[in-house]
């Protein structure tokens, strides 16, 4: 089977990574395999044939029973053979497999027709071959065309995703691990699970809008059981994930949902899954990113009286941050010009045909407005380009528009940048320069196509214009005081005086809000055409006991004109500074020897951390190891020393999660060069 991964077919179909024992190859491209007979092979008499299988009960009109016939030449991109190298008795054949052939793994059998009828090999688990997709290839439809991509969207097996805030952008390497033992077989029982048709397995758009099903767990009992409330017993916290291939090893192996996930684990563990089918993918994070819970364009936020928001009216949030998938294929099921890059989103939040799921939509259908194409592009259309509409009720029943801010919305869309670990801006693919025509026009389309746009016609709006009101957050540590300077400028000659209102709440990355951890009332003066400022201090005291693992604030400014009764109105997100962990190496990185990673950390905060469980774990360097240390005291250092032996030369990544009641989300990693022996 030259099944190696030194040798030819495992070389050039650029799967030599994959620690599998089998034949791995890519479809539309040749391989070679060699047979031996009892004598040699004489092409005038002999006959004799191949036969791949796949499923229960093969048929060729399903793709899943395919004779290959040995004749003088491959098609590109259809099943054939030809020898290629005859010595005694043995021969050597090119295969070619089709361009649209199902992704999975096959049974191999040799047929020889003989006076006494037609006589198989025996079954032999050895000669199994897996085929799956192959970007290299022009006739399958997830080809790329730039060879840096494809290194990067196939090929690459740890990633870099960003999570945090549009003000405090942080990053998180993650472990996608798809050429890890049992990795391939794991992704492989998703389609068995999702019971997808084996003929529809050669299809991208099948298997992501299915896989975008099954990645979760609601209404199918898929992979990762999500948790957004603080609470993770019987179950490891989100944060604490260092990659995918726990998590799916896990799934193989009990059948069960692993808990627990959010965004960026869902988006990871599909990435995984993609990339290891061969479809090229990569993990997106959309920063302000609207949850609308009635796709109508619209985020509304209700206020009370005094201008505070109304917890019970206003159903729709903002995630500080979501992240989805793309998978690049072409869409022969759109018109031209839709294919390329699809958001396919594993994360449950809204039904789609009856099911959690989420895709594939065309990124370039998204940005032009078209979002009449399947699927589920007019709820990705809104989570980047909502307005958000902040009104209130008045004594008489009216509803009274107080502010739009069309901008806050899908601010900023990043992903990982080819060949290295910083940050590309991909905004500029989903939505055209905010305040533009062209944006303008793509959201005319949208409401056409029928996402609901409702500003209520018994609505009265009168934005507020003599006056501005804008806050900052200082950037703070975790476990220190910080300030939120708040600033109004008076472009009026009018003297005024402003009720003002800050309301500092802890809320979960998703912008529901747990607690109210700040309230603080002030009356300002405003002078005629003038600027003024001040500052309300945030204790650490104040927010410490009710943190949540992401470390994220909220924080709602509301200002009341007295003379004019208009209101102003402003929201905003902000993350504490985590520390980190710190990883180094002892002796010589060499692959086939034993080495040391030695992980170290010292507690920022004021108070002991209890039951902390480290994660650490490295494709090819280490599978995951994790401990738990009863006590870390404040101030104080903990260093833990794991030995391990590098499997393969290269340049490698370990990766380290902390986790805690007290504190989560912190991590560290480290590039090591494993040298050859």
């Amino acid at each position: 089977m030259f099944k190696e991964p030194h040798e030819i077919n495992k070389q050039q179909h650029h799967t030599d990574k994959y620690y599998s024992p089998k034949l791995v190859v890519r479809r539309g491209q040749p391989f070679q395999i060699q047979i031996d007979f009892n004598r040699p092979y004489k092409p005038g008499t002999d006959k004799f044939w191949l036969e791949y299988l796949i499923g229960r009960y093969p048929q060729q009109n399903k793709g899943t029973y395919i004779p290959v016939l040995v004749g003088d030449e491959l098609k590109p991109g259809d099943w054939g053979a030809k020898v290629t190298h005859k010595e005694n008795n043995s021969i050597r054949l090119s295969i070619m497999s089709s361009a649209t052939c199902i992704a999975g793994k096959f049974r191999l059998y040799v047929a020889v027709w003989t006076p006494f009828g037609i006589l198989r090999t025996q079954r032999n688990s050895e000669t199994d071959t897996y085929i799956l997709f192959n970007p290299w290839c022009q006739q399958d439809s997830v080809f790329l065309d730039d060879e840096k991509e494809r290194e990067e969207f196939v090929l690459n097996d740890v990633g870099v995703i960003f999570h945090g805030d549009i003000n405090d952008i942080k990053l998180r390497s993650w472990s996608y691990g798809q050429f890890e033992e049992n990795v391939l077989d794991a992704c492989l029982f998703l389609m068995d699970k999702a019971e997808l048709e084996l003929s529809g397995r050669g299809n991208p758009i099948k298997i992501c809008r299915v896989a975008s099903a099954v990645i979760n767990s609601r209404d199918d009992s898929g992979v990762i059981a999500g948790s957004w409330d603080n609470t993770y017993t019987y179950g490891v916290a989100p944060s604490a994930w260092t990659g995918s291939v726990d998590i799916l090893l896990e799934y193989y192996s009990s059948k069960q949902p692993v808990r627990y996930g959010q965004c960026w684990v869902f988006a990871g563990v599909f990435n995984t899954f993609l990339r290891c089918l061969g479809i090229p993918a990569r993990v997106i994070t959309n920063y302000s990113s609207a949850h609308d819970n009635n796709a109508n364009l619209q985020l509304d936020f209700f206020l009370d009286e005094e201008g505070k928001v109304d917890t019970k009216t206003t159903k729709d949030s903002v995630w500080n941050y979501h992240c989805w998938n793309e998978a690049w294929m072409s869409r022969p099921d759109l018109p031209v010009g839709f294919g390329g890059w699809q958001v396919v989103d594993g994360t449950p939040q809204e039904t789609s045909d009856g099911m959690y799921r989420c895709g594939p939509a065309s990124v370039q259908a998204i940005k032009h407005g078209h979002v009449c194409f399947q699927f589920d592009a007019p709820f990705v259309f809104a989570e980047v380009n909502s307005d958000i509409v902040y009104s209130r009720r008045e004594k008489n029943g009216a509803q009274m528009i107080e502010k739009i801010d069309m901008t806050h919305v899908g601010k900023l869309i990043v992903t990982k940048e080819i060949g290295g670990d910083g940050m590309m801006d991909v905004t500029e693919e989903y939505k055209f320069q905010e305040g533009s025509d062209e944006e303008r026009l793509a959201l005319e389309t949208a409401v056409m196509y029928g996402v609901k746009k409702q500003i209520t016609q018994d609505t009265v709006y009168q934005p507020q214009t003599d006056v501005d009101m804008d806050f900052h957050v200082q950037k703070a540590i975790l476990g220190s005081d910080f300030k939120v300077t708040i600033t109004f400028k008076n472009k009026s000659q009018n003297r005024y005086s402003a009720a003002t209102y800050l309301s500092g709440n802890i809320v979960f990355y998703t912008g529901v809000v747990k607690s109210e951890f700040k309230k603080h009332s002030v009356s300002v003066t405003l002078e005629p055409s003038s600027s003024s400022t001040f500052d309300v201090v945030i204790k650490s005291s104040e927010y410490l006991s009710e943190l949540l693992d992401q470390a994220s604030f909220h924080f709602f400014v509301t200002a009341r004109i007295n003379e004019t009764g208009k209101i102003l109105a402003l929201q905003k997100a902000t993350v504490l500074e985590i520390p980190t962990l710190h990883i180094k190496t002892q002796g010589e990185a060499v692959a086939g020897r034993e080495m040391s990673v030695i992980v170290e950390f010292t507690n920022p905060l004021k108070q002991t951390l209890e039951n902390v469980t480290l994660h650490l774990e490295g494709p090819s360097v280490l599978r995951t190891v994790k401990k738990i240390f009863r006590q870390i005291p404040a101030n104080s250092t903990l260093t833990w020393e794991v030995k391990c032996t590098p499997k393969r030369p290269g340049l490698r990544k370990l990766i380290a999660s902390l986790n805690c009641d007290a504190l989560r989300h912190v991590y560290g990693e480290l590039n090591v060069q494993i040298q050859k022996l």
